[in-house]
């Protein structure tokens, strides 16, 4: 049974599968869906080095406390108790995600 896709792979010269190509929208869609993915490398850092979610993504962008906390509008002090609680509040998840460009599902893994 033949079933009708709108994807199309190129394949390089020796056959393999290269390239994939398909509609704007479905590629839209996708990344729609990815938009709460963690980074091997976030997630390395967290369990590698025993640090918190918030930890690894301030490490992995190269920011100080200092500087995630002034784009928070808070004292380095308050970020870093953030920082290293276990359970942070919602509403400090929420601050923090949007001081860093991300999402709060992606700080609370």
């Amino acid at each position: 049974m033949n079933v009708h896709t709108d994807i199309q792979i190129i394949h390089d010269r020796n056959g393999a599968p290269a390239f994939v190509v398909l509609p704007y929208a479905d590629w839209l869609a996708s990344r729609d869906r990815q938009e709460n993915l963690v980074p091997n490398e976030v997630v390395n850092l967290t369990f590698d080095h025993d640090w918190s979610p918030m930890r690894a993504w301030r490490e992995h962008f190269g920011l100080t406390q200092a500087e995630v906390a002034a784009r928070a509008n808070m004292t380095q002090g308050a970020y870093a108790q953030m920082e290293n609680s276990a359970k942070p509040r919602r509403a400090s998840l929420k601050k923090i995600a949007e001081a860093m460009g991300l999402t709060v599902e992606q700080l609370d893994f």
